[in-house]
């Protein structure tokens, strides 16, 4: 998602520069400022999860390794075509973070279908979002965040069903393993955000990730990756699931800190409860109920308690 020296380092910002003399103050942020970028990571949230349920049910046709291919290669096409970002100019930091965001952002992809591939969808995203809500605590430098990021790692071990045992270990590897780069893509993601205009930095990252990939997919699916049904539908999981949701992620991050952000991906089980049920015709059960409730007071907190922090100074978005 240049090194990164610690997870802290996605929060720092620039100073503002003093106001010339005679200038007007600046207005304070309003409420609607401050909820824009919380807004822009449920949207994202929302896209990413119904995406995934459309990739659950694409994978008989290409496999896990031929699905995230095709994924990625539609939204880096699309990406590049949209964002036409600027190759000269840029230093060897630069392109260091980009490379790292694009090897960071491929994994990620493919250990969560990985572990889609052996368990099912809300367990494997209930096991990926533990990464953030490490992040979260690590980064954190205010006692209420790590108050709501155990309340929302609560909810997600109770929307597993209170354990994993029953799971296919090396499913729940590979979830785990996906929790550990969605951290990482948290990290780079905001940094990327702050050293590319708009999504200039998104755009090469994915096609760094979109090539690495390429010959894995080709492996599995082989000529599979050729049929237009199959294309069809992976252009439209990489839409719901890379190109919408990975551009919001990234402008929020801009704006808000990694912990928060970090936090809010809470909700991720939840969206993926409702995505299951409406695309899978997967049912909840009381347990996961209960567990969508406590993570979306988890979120509720985080939110509140960044608007309160926003009140005072609001992160300076970032180039």
């Amino acid at each position: 998602m240049s090194t990164v020296n610690s997870p802290s380092a996605a929060n720092s910002t620039p100073p503002a520069p003093s106001p010339s003399p005679g200038a007007s103050a600046p207005r304070a942020p309003g409420r609607f400022t401050s909820l824009g970028p919380v807004g822009l990571v449920l949207a994202g949230g929302i896209s990413v999860q119904f995406g995934g349920a459309l990739a659950v049910t694409l994978m008989p046709r290409a496999g896990a390794l031929g699905v995230v291919t095709l994924r990625l290669l539609a939204a880096a096409v699309v990406l590049l075509l949209v964002c036409r970002p600027r190759l000269r100019g840029h230093s060897r930091a630069d392109w260091g973070t980009v490379v790292v965001f694009g090897i960071t952002m491929g994994a990620m992809n493919g250990l969560f279908y990985e572990a889609v591939d052996r368990i099912p969808l809300g367990p494997a995203v209930t096991l990926e979002v533990l990464g953030p809500l490490a992040l979260s605590v690590l980064t954190s430098r205010r006692a209420l965040n790590a108050l709501w990021a155990c309340l929302a790692l609560a909810g997600v071990f109770l929307l597993g069903g209170g354990g994993f045992g029953d799971l296919d270990p090396l499913g729940v590897a590979f979830a785990l393993g996906a929790g550990a780069m969605w951290a990482a893509y948290i990290v780079f993601s905001a940094r990327t955000g702050r050293r590319f205009p708009k999504a200039d930095g998104l755009a090469l990252a994915m096609a760094v990730a979109a090539l690495l990939f390429l010959p894995l997919g080709i492996a599995e699916a082989g000529t599979r990756l050729l049929d237009p049904t199959t294309v069809a539908l992976g252009s439209s999981v990489a839409l719901l699931s890379s190109v919408l949701p990975y551009t919001l992620e990234l402008l929020a991050l801009r704006r808000l800190p990694a912990s928060t952000f970090a936090i809010l991906m809470s909700l991720e089980p939840a969206i993926a409860a409702t995505a299951g049920f409406l695309v899978l015709g997967q049912s909840l059960s009381p347990t996961e109920a209960a567990a969508i409730a406590l993570v979306i007071a988890a979120s509720i907190g985080a939110v509140r308690t960044q608007i309160g922090r926003g009140k005072a100074a609001l992160p300076a978005e970032g180039q």
